[in-house]
């Protein structure tokens, strides 16, 4: 009994030592690698997924080359969210422009292990009627229709970063940090191709109940600030399952942060993740794959969502 014991614990310190050896290495290896490398490196990891690294602001942002755009979006997405590990605000404003229906969505809250925001710019051909707005599906715009987007992101009145680009779907995510989705705000700057579009948009945030003076209007260009929805949140953003969604997500969070502490941005910590646990790295970022893609599998005509 006693020479069983010994040699499991024999056992479990040549495993320990084994780990904090190679941790050890790893360590060492990123240090000594290339800023530039290192870039290269996780930009290859992050591409299959639809999603790049920004170094200057230490952010996960999406590529306009996303794959994702191919699936468009649908309110289907908002309301299974939580089943995919997300906890966000939505505000989908609907409004009508030459021949079309359009959404332009805005999210905002907790994804998995980070935090962050989305802007999405769909259409669908036709005019539809409210009652349609979330059971229709809406394709992604064409690289002629892109609009200039500017989101500012706010956790507890803090700016964390800034995202700009011409784009449909325009992200920025921090890794590892935790968020309410109640606790977090972000400005938001749209640059329409004409006046007519812009008062079509404009028009339908005021009947969503935004007031005037929260809008700012220069030219072709609106700013605003999205802090609180005025659109009914989609059935399962609360209740038991969001309250476990959030404490996983929570967990989960300071479980990254723990198991990569030797490192404090982003661009090391998930290096070190993919060298050292790769199984648990292709499950955190890579793994889930997108809830669009899912049910594009299983309903035809279902494109999946995009963010500015």
């Amino acid at each position: 009994m006693y020479i069983l014991f010994g040699i499991f614990f024999i056992i479990c310190l040549i495993f320990l030592l084994v780990g904090w050896h190679r941790r050890k290495c790893i360590r060492e290896k990123i240090c000594r690698m290339d800023i530039c490398k290192k870039v290269c490196l996780l930009n290859k990891l992050l591409d299959p997924v639809g999603f790049c690294y920004h170094m200057q602001q230490d952010i996960i942002v999406t590529k306009v080359e996303a794959w994702q755009r191919s699936f468009g979006y649908c309110s289907l997405f908002d309301r299974t969210a939580s089943r995919f590990g997300m906890v966000f605000d939505c505000e989908p404003v609907f409004f009508y422009y030459r021949g079309r229906t359009y959404r332009i969505e805005l999210w905002k809250g907790q994804y998995g292990i980070c935090l962050g925001g989305e802007v999405g710019i769909y259409y669908t051909d036709g005019i539809l009627t409210t009652e349609q707005f979330h059971t229709a599906s809406f394709q992604s715009v064409s690289n002629q229709e892109l609009l200039m987007v500017e989101m500012s992101f706010y956790h507890k009145g803090q700016k964390l970063f800034k995202s700009a680009g011409k784009h449909w779907w325009l992200t920025g995510f921090c890794v590892g940090k935790y968020c309410e989705p109640e606790d977090t705000a972000i400005k938001v700057s749209l640059r329409f191709t004409n006046h007519e579009m812009l008062y079509a948009f404009t028009e339908s945030l005021l009947n969503m109940g935004y007031h005037k003076n929260e809008l700012s209007i220069c030219d072709t260009m609106i700013s605003f600030i999205y802090a609180r929805p005025y659109t009914k949140q989609p059935h399962g953003a609360h209740g038991f399952w969001a309250s476990w969604v959030r404490w996983k997500n929570r967990f989960l969070c300071k479980l990254f942060l723990l198991v990569t502490k030797p490192f404090s941005c982003t661009l090391d910590r998930v290096l070190y993740l993919y060298f050292f646990l790769p199984v648990v790295f292709r499950c955190l970022l890579l793994g889930k794959r997108n809830r669009r893609q899912k049910f594009h599998g299983k309903k035809k005509g279902v494109r999946l969502r995009e963010l500015s």
